[in-house]
């Protein structure tokens, strides 16, 4: 069996999620369907992580096995031919069997963008808020988030993960232009939705609806269920993951 790695970018609003289901278009399901029917044979995607509905991505890495001869080059060809036009492959290549695009990768980056310009155009991949956000204040918010942590106070109930524990390495933050700015947050894995329930709160703190010491309290009173505040899908990128 060969063990073919895809790299591609998609852009996630017409989409139901990243992972497969049954009658909803999703990315996993849309590459899955054309590997099936070129292949002859059915592929099962192992993938980096799964972004939720609605969420994008820069840069996400999968992995298959396969018994097909067909090279990797023409694989790509074949995929980027047929594909929708919200999902391109950039690289294709033939890797080691031991090559696992979840448990291979070390870091996993995120971007998430904010602007208080309401556009029609901006708006698909950023998302708005009627705040105009001083960015240095903003990142300085979520740096208590950084570092290793129980963040079981930012999954969601459908949340299948047994290990709530994770490491984020860093946040930083960059303006886009005028109006927009871009949080860019490095780690080693994330639980599902963390991230957007991340951006959701820091806003709430930001606007003052929540105290200045609130993300200090969720990493550490697990005594009560805190409402989960999620930040909207469309201003959210998988970036990029390092093996």
């Amino acid at each position: 069996m060969r063990n073919i790695k895809l790299i591609y970018t998609y852009d996630g609003t017409d989409f139901l999620g990243f992972q497969r289901q049954p009658n909803s278009r999703t990315v996993q399901g849309e590459i899955e369907k054309l590997l099936y029917k070129y292949m002859k044979e059915p592929i099962n995607l192992i993938s980096s992580g799964r972004t939720d509905r609605g969420v994008h991505a820069f840069m996400q890495v999968s992995n298959f096995l396969t018994s097909s001869t067909i090279p990797v080059k023409k694989i790509q060809f074949i995929l980027n031919n047929s594909l929708p036009i919200d999902i391109s492959i950039t690289a294709a290549e033939e890797v080691d069997s031991n090559f696992n695009s979840r448990f291979s990768a070390k870091e996993r980056t995120y971007k998430y963008f904010l602007t208080h310009e309401k556009s029609p155009f901006k708006n698909r991949f950023a998302t708005y808020t009627h705040l105009k956000l001083d960015l240095e204040s903003f990142v300085l918010i979520l740096q208590p988030l950084v570092g290793e942590h129980d963040f079981r106070n930012f999954r969601l109930a459908d949340c299948a993960s047994k290990n709530q524990i994770r490491k984020i390495y860093s946040i930083t933050g960059s303006y886009q232009d005028e109006t927009s700015i871009c949080i860019e947050i490095k780690g080693s894995s994330f639980l599902k939705s963390q991230i957007r329930i991340i951006i959701g709160t820091a806003l709430e703190i930001y606007s003052g609806r929540k105290p200045k010491n609130y993300f200090q309290t969720l990493l550490t009173d697990f005594t009560c269920e805190y409402p989960k505040i999620v930040a909207d899908p469309n201003g959210l990128f998988l970036s990029n993951i390092i093996y």
